[in-house]
């Protein structure tokens, strides 16, 4: 029987997947791996929180922001966490500050500079413009700076406090005389200082401003405001000299940090000094129940916002930093915080 030579033939079957079908494949495929990378990119931008202890005085206005920050929520919205530390008074506050148990205090550039010459390298953001002021009874026999000779001089703060600093040098201007040798200076908090001259311990105070404007509605006279001082000494009196301050170390790794916090304690300024709502949430803190005298630290306050802090403001700085200490007149560098926008 012949052999039969079987012929294999390729079978050809119909494409199950059309070129078409092919293509809407990869597209699809190609969505999914490019919304995975935009996610982990979106992740990798995240901003973790950043978590900074501020030592806060019971009657300080820093409470007001940090109280306007959480409950408006800028907190998260700026990633960053506040935890405050209570500081009784002001010098405890550098206390603090100097021995790493807090990142941030509220003070001013003149304590700033003082550190800086001892290589405790300290810096200033500036806060704001509103000063202090020297009051007395309305009744006092107190009508200028001079008449203080053999008198009790409250002073709210140390010895490097800018307010007892400026007044020293105004007094040394127009008397010739030195301020610390005619006074007897008593050196305390500002609550402390109120009372001890209702109580008439004391013959004047030169206290922080908002006490002193709870004495000014009280019927207390001012003989003379931190404001004033500076355009006597010839001076802008917008300078400003109360601010934020921390180590120098600190604000090199936590600069970005830093902006965050700022700009969140700037928007909270001005929703208090610009929505009642927000002034509302915050006005139990003042402990006072008197609507006008309520108004009046409003206005003390909002009136003390910072416009600008360039090298007009910096320089103005080193001028009456040379004045008020002859013995070392230059400014050292470095006092002032250039990592703000």
């Amino acid at each position: 029987m012949p052999t039969r030579t079987m012929k294999h033939r390729t079978r050809i079957t119909p494409d199950r997947h059309p070129a078409s079908t092919r293509c809407g494949m990869v597209l699809k495929l190609l969505q999914i791996l490019l919304m995975t990378l935009l996610a982990c990119v979106a992740r990798a931008g995240e901003l973790p929180v950043a978590v900074f202890k501020i030592g806060v005085l019971p009657f300080g206005t820093l409470n007001w922001e940090l109280h306007a920050l959480q409950s408006e929520a800028l907190d998260k919205q700026h990633q960053v966490r506040i935890e405050t530390v209570p500081v009784a008074t002001a010098e405890a506050g550098k206390v603090a500050l100097l021995g790493g148990r807090v990142d941030l205090i509220v003070s001013d550039w003149f304590w700033v500079a003082s550190q800086r010459l001892q290589n405790r390298n300290m810096q200033f953001y500036p806060y704001s413009t509103t000063q202090g002021a020297l009051l007395v009874p309305a009744d006092s026999p107190i009508r200028q700076p001079g008449d203080l000779a053999g008198r009790k001089l409250g002073v709210a703060g140390g010895g490097l406090d800018k307010n007892w600093l400026l007044l020293r040098a105004f007094v040394r201007k127009t008397t010739g005389q030195e301020l610390e040798r005619i006074t007897t200076p008593v050196f305390a908090a500002p609550p402390l200082l109120n009372q001890q001259l209702s109580q008439g311990r004391l013959d004047a105070v030169l206290n922080y401003w908002n006490f002193a404007a709870k004495l000014e509605a009280s019927g207390y006279k001012t003989l003379l405001d931190g404001t004033t001082l500076l355009q006597e000494l010839g001076f802008p009196a917008t300078l400003p000299s109360l601010g934020y301050v921390f180590s120098e170390s600190f604000a090199a790794s936590q600069a970005q940090s830093l902006n965050r916090l700022f700009d969140a304690l700037q928007q909270a300024r001005n929703l208090i000094c610009e929505r009642d709502e927000s002034w509302s949430q915050v006005v139990q803190l003042t402990e006072e129940q008197d609507p006008a005298v309520q108004q009046r630290l409003r206005t003390r306050y909002c009136g003390g916002r910072i416009q600008h802090f360039g090298q007009t403001e910096q320089k103005a700085a080193a001028d009456l930093y040379a004045l008020l200490h002859p013995a070392t007149p230059r400014l050292p560098p470095g006092v002032f915080w250039q990592g703000g926008r």
